[in-house]
């Protein structure tokens, strides 16, 4: 590719998609912070109401003739708020997929109850039941490797806020890992338990290190720990 290119002007804020904040964009990336909720692309139920749809709406300015659009990288489960990535070329979009084990991913997560081991590492092979539930196994021949680090940071009577090291990135990795570790994490129906007053599931993709698929420079992107997480953690007694 030519090293020499335009500046990039993004859309202007009008176009700005709601449930998303534009974290980042250049001619071949774009970074997003998604709201929990949100959907990364669509499903059965769901075609539009999507980060993939918004996004894609907004590049192409309102015009669904522009030939301009996203290419999916990675997704992030639909009540998993925090950064997500998506490129503008099949290009970029082969280089990040073929790198993104190695990029570094955190991820900040409130647990139910407290770990005995505060900082620590959970390994697994992940395999998915016909329910699409993902659960963990130990023979290799029957799931995909997982490996997944934490770290508690705080810690109150009945949860505990952890920092995540994403070290692979298997489906449903870190809530089937944590649920292992008999503190899943609060607000997943799925691998945890319902609680009353639980606003949403707490887990947030915070911050991604990654090489520019273009100028191979590293990029890092952070976001802070959300309020309501540190709300939970807070709390005393039930």
């Amino acid at each position: 590719m030519s090293g020499s290119r335009k500046k990039f002007k993004a859309p202007p804020k009008r176009f700005h998609p709601k449930g998303l904040s534009i974290h980042y964009e250049d001619h071949d990336i774009l970074v997003a912070d998604k709201s929990s909720g949100l959907l990364t692309v669509s499903n059965d139920k769901v075609k539009d109401n999507t980060a993939y749809f918004l996004l894609n709406n907004y590049v192409r300015k309102g015009n669904q003739k522009s030939s301009k659009r996203l290419f999916i990288v990675h997704r992030l489960d639909r009540e998993t708020s925090g950064l997500i990535v998506f490129a503008k070329s099949e290009e970029a979009k082969h280089y990040l997929q073929e790198e993104w084990q190695n990029f570094k991913k955190k991820y900040y997560a409130v647990v139910r109850g407290q770990p005995e081991e505060k900082q620590g590492e959970i390994s697994s092979y992940l395999a998915e039941n016909a329910a699409y539930r993902m659960y963990s196994v130990k023979d290799p021949q029957k799931g995909k490797f997982a490996k997944t680090g934490y770290k508690v940071l705080r810690e109150s009577d009945n949860y505990s806020l952890l920092e995540i090291d994403l070290y692979t990135g298997r489906k449903n990795q870190i809530r089937v890992h944590l649920a292992d570790l008999g503190c899943p994490v609060v607000g997943d129906k799925k691998y945890g338990e319902k609680e009353k007053g639980i606003k949403r599931l707490a887990l947030h993709a915070a911050s991604l290190s990654i090489k520019h698929p273009f100028s191979k420079e590293p990029m890092s992107f952070e976001t802070k720990v959300p309020g309501y997480f540190k709300a939970l953690v807070s709390q005393r007694g039930e």
